[in-house]
């Protein structure tokens, strides 16, 4: 077996059962490997952990951020980062958020899972407030919007979507976030020039 196959199930593993439940036994189990092979990849069980968090933000990226930077500066732009955001989100309820699962774990435990945690979602948040001070600047928005504010709104539509669709089973869900994007946008866009 390849790392990047021990790594694939990995992830798979720690989506559904959280950074905290993957362990090299559960994993040796599921690739039929010994837990020597698998450690044998990785020196220890926080080092596979750390592999896994890396994979996931590298596969965040790939599909939500790199694309998304290809379209026009400003509002398009923003508008395709929080478009690919929530299908990602869609897709996660049936497994689970690492970002999100992985700050209940690690909100209050100090350690490299959790800086790596929040540097990672800090980038992802970094790209956002730079996404929205171009939409500024492009004339997009108002220039009295509060980036920080827009920003902190559209993440929370997120942690929402997240709660309701995957605790709670709401049908519905991704719509409301939908719908509350496009609300929070009216509120910050400029009046169009007539």
């Amino acid at each position: 077996m390849t790392r990047a196959a021990i790594l694939d199930v990995a992830l798979e593993l720690a989506s559904r059962d959280g950074l905290e439940g993957l362990t090299i036994g559960l994993l040796a189990d599921r690739m039929n490997m010994s837990k020597s092979g698998v450690f044998a990849h990785f020196g220890s069980r926080e080092d596979l952990q750390l592999e896994v968090l890396k994979l996931y933000h590298h596969r965040f990226e790939q599909e939500v951020f790199y694309p998304s930077v290809m379209e026009p500066r400003g509002l398009p732009r923003l508008k395709a980062m929080f478009a690919r955001w929530i299908k990602r989100v869609s897709v996660e309820i049936a497994s689970g958020c690492i970002y999100i699962s992985g700050a209940v774990e690690y909100d209050d435990r100090p350690g490299q899972i959790r800086e790596e945690l929040v540097a990672m979602v800090q980038a992802w948040q970094g790209a956002l407030l730079r996404c929205v001070q171009q939409s500024i600047d492009e004339g997009h928005l108002k220039p009295d919007t509060d980036a920080q504010q827009l920003v902190y709104e559209m993440y929370g539509l997120i942690l929402a979507l997240h709660h309701d669709a995957r605790f709670l089973r709401m049908p519905g869900s991704v719509d409301r976030a939908r719908q509350g994007f496009e609300r929070l946008l009216q509120d910050y866009q400029n009046p169009p020039k007539e």
